[in-house]
């Protein structure tokens, strides 16, 4: 599965990204065709390759001229909806482009107090730098997007409604269960727009998934000159399908007979915690018909004597048993799920490029139940409903 991480050391904006996907291979002559094909007018795209502390990367410019006779100055929520549902752009450009947009919107609303059909989009730029990053994302063939820890800036910036906070009051509600932190740089890093996309189509938020392969490195630019370089870098590559041999995997054995039962969570939790792949507890009956517990722990070779130090510490064990494993795992991808009900995570397992189980999140679902009123098996299914939809 082809997916980017983006690496957010200097936030994030959706013209950095933009510039970014250029420099990864999308032809500029592409772009600049799909985006004509819109009915905007009144802009001038830019698009230049700057040095930024060494680093050579792509910058992406629109310049919105207001003197325009056929500039638009207004365009609500409605009016983009209607131009990219009546464009010739393909159906995931369409999807993708909608979503960012909603996402945007449903932000501006609650910071606002404004029903989303009366947010005022303004400018040609959003749409440009949205669009076309939809367009970057299907021409690369990108099916998830993993997004780094993003610095936001520090301090105050000004905006048309006054001083505002950074993150401004937007931006930070786009971000909510996404990690960032501010830094020691004094300026906006992370703009609407680029919270938007990430919020709107991110996969997952953080390290760098595992077993991710990079095969390309792109940089996007951006406009600000920084004590570090204002780039945002974008990797290219790839999750492989994990197999971890005999060589990596073992599993550690206790039969266990006089072990109060308020024990083993205890244990369970401290091994999961120390990173094990997986505890379980099986009833077995012993000699002398006696009743008993074996308790497995699935583990990577490099724990394997902090593991055998907590079951001896822990336990009642005075011996255990273990033994090299093969395992084969299915691909796992985590993706966001919007439903009338609120948000949650869906599970997408797949092995050998065909999706093999979809599975909404327990506590997401948990929580939309306890917010809705609604029995939690009724949450699961709408959840799992919109998730086949959308997948």
């Amino acid at each position: 599965m082809k997916v980017i991480y983006l690496d957010c050391f200097a936030g994030i904006s959706g013209s950095m990204l933009l510039g970014a996907f250029i420099d990864a291979g999308l032809p500029e002559e592409i772009l600049r065709q799909q985006l004509s094909s819109l009915p905007i007018s009144g802009y001038t795209l830019r698009i230049n390759k700057v040095v930024k502390s060494g680093i050579h990367a792509t910058c992406v410019a629109i310049e919105c001229n207001h003197n325009d006779p056929n500039y638009v100055t207004h365009r609500y929520l409605s009016d983009i909806l209607d131009m990219i549902d009546h464009s010739l752009f393909t159906k995931k450009v369409k999807e993708n482009s909608k979503k960012i947009f909603l996402t945007l919107a449903q932000a501006k609303a609650k910071i606002s107090g404004i029903g989303m059909d009366n947010i005022d989009f303004g400018s040609s730029d959003a749409i440009v730098t949205i669009i076309g990053t939809a367009l970057g994302l299907h021409y690369l063939g990108i099916e998830a997007i993993y997004t780094s820890k993003l610095q936001v800036g520090n301090g105050f910036v000004q905006d048309y409604h006054g001083c505002m906070p950074i993150p401004t009051p937007v931006t930070a509600q786009l971000l909510n269960n996404i990690p960032y932190y501010n830094g020691n740089i004094h300026q906006e890093l992370v703009t609407q727009t680029g919270a938007a996309i990430i919020a709107a189509l991110g996969t997952e938020y953080g390290d760098m998934p595992e077993y991710f392969i990079s095969q390309t490195i792109a940089y996007g630019a951006g406009s600000l000159d920084l004590p570090i370089p204002n780039v945002l870098r974008l990797h290219i590559g790839e999750i492989a399908s994990p197999t971890i041999t005999a060589n990596d995997t073992m599993v550690i054995e206790a039969n266990i007979d006089d072990l109060s039962p308020q024990v083993f969570p205890y244990v369970m939790e401290k091994l999961l915690t120390l990173g094990v792949y997986d505890v379980w507890l099986t009833p077995i009956i012993m000699k002398k018909n006696r009743s008993a517990t074996t308790l497995s722990v699935l583990v990577n070779r490099s724990l394997f004597d902090q593991v055998i130090s907590i079951l001896f510490k822990e336990t009642s064990t005075i011996g255990l048993r273990y033994y090299k494993v093969e395992r084969k795992m299915a691909l796992r991808e985590l993706i966001k799920i919007t439903v009338p009900l609120g948000q949650a995570h869906v599970k997408i397992s797949s092995y050998d490029g065909k999706i093999c189980s979809i599975t909404p999140e327990y506590e997401d679902c948990k929580v939309l139940a306890i917010k809705n009123g609604i029995a939690l098996k009724k949450v699961q299914q709408i959840v799992l409903e919109a998730a086949q939809k959308d997948i």
